[in-house]
C-alpha cells in the first residue's frame, strides 16, 4: 500500500497483523480451522503492496458470509487444472491455490492453476511470496483470469532463503497508515469477551469470585514433591513425599 508523505505511519510486526487478522476473520462464517490457514494473507498483501489492511477493512461486510467449500475444480488436464471460485474472495481460495500447485508439481513436474470468478483476483499475486515455505516457485500471470504456475524448489531450512518475504517482516515489519491500523484494531476487537467485572476476574482455566476465592486449577494443586532431586545425603536415597 502507497502511503501518503503527510499521512502518519505505524510500523506493525508479524505479531500483531496477525492477530489482528485471525480476530477479524474470527468474526466470519470461516471455519475455525481455515482461519489459521488464510492468517498470513493480509500481511502478505500489505507488504506486496497490494491491497492489505486497507481491503479488509472495506470487503470486511463481504467476506462475513465467506464459505470457502463453495471452491470446486471446473476441470483439470495433466498439470493444468482450471479453478472456479464462485464468487469467494481471493485471500480465501489462496490456500487452495497453493495446496494445488504443490500437488500437481509432484506429480507433474511442473504446474498450471488458472482462477475465475474470485473477488479481488489480483490479491491471488500473494501465492508468488505465500507458496515460498512449501517449496514453491510460483508464477503469476494478471488478466481476467489470473493463471498462476508453479516449480518445485529444494528447501534449506533457512528462512532468510525460503522465505525471504517472512524474514523481512520478522526484521523490519510494514508501515501502515496509523489510522488505518487503529480502524481495524478496533474492529478486531469485537471478536473479544466484552470488558466487565465478570470477565476481569476470569484468566485462562481460572474464575476468581467475589470472596477472592478461586474455581480452578492453583499452584499448589500440583502434588509433585521435587525437593528430592536436589537433596544431598548420606543416609541412601530420600523417599517422595505424598500427600493425601
Amino acid at each position: 500500500m502507497s502511503l501518503a508523505s503527510t499521512a502518519p505511519a505505524l510500523r506493525i510486526m508479524p505479531r500483531e497483523m496477525r492477530m489482528m487478522t485471525e480476530r477479524v476473520f474470527s468474526l466470519t462464517r470461516l471455519p475455525k480451522g481455515f482461519v489459521l490457514t488464510a492468517t498470513d494473507v493480509v500481511m502478505y498483501s500489505q507488504k506486496l503492496g497490494l491491497g492489505g489492511f486497507a481491503l479488509l477493512e472495506t470487503r470486511f461486510e463481504r467476506l462475513r458470509n465467506a464459505d470457502p467449500a463453495r471452491v470446486s475444480i471446473a476441470s483439470e488436464h495433466a498439470g493444468d487444472l482450471r479453478l472456479d471460485a464462485r464468487g469467494e474472495h481471493a485471500w480465501f481460495v489462496l490456500p487452495v491455490v497453493i495446496d494445488l500447485l504443490g500437488e500437481l508439481a509432484e506429480r507433474h513436474g511442473s504446474a498450471s492453476v488458472t482462477v475465475v470468478d474470485a473477488a479481488d483476483p489480483a490479491e491471488l499475486e500473494a501465492a508468488t511470496a505465500l507458496a515460498a515455505r512449501n517449496g514453491l516457485s510460483v508464477g503469476w500471470s494478471d488478466g481476467a483470469e489470473p493463471r498462476l504456475t508453479a516449480s518445485k524448489t529444494a528447501l534449506a531450512g533457512d528462512l532468510r532463503r525460503d522465505d525471504p518475504l517472512l524474514w523481512d517482516l520478522f526484521r523490519e515489519g510494514v508501515a501502515i497508515e496509523a489510522d488505518l491500523w487503529w480502524r481495524v484494531y478496533h474492529l478486531a476487537q469485537k471478536a473479544l469477551t466484552p470488558d466487565s467485572v465478570v470477565s476481569r476476574r476470569h484468566a485462562g482455566p481460572l474464575i476468581v469470585n467475589d470472596d477472592g476465592t478461586v474455581i480452578g486449577r492453583k499452584d499448589n494443586d500440583d502434588e509433585t514433591d521435587l525437593s528430592f532431586l536436589t537433596f544431598i545425603g548420606g543416609d541412601g536415597p530420600r523417599q517422595e513425599n505424598t500427600r493425601s
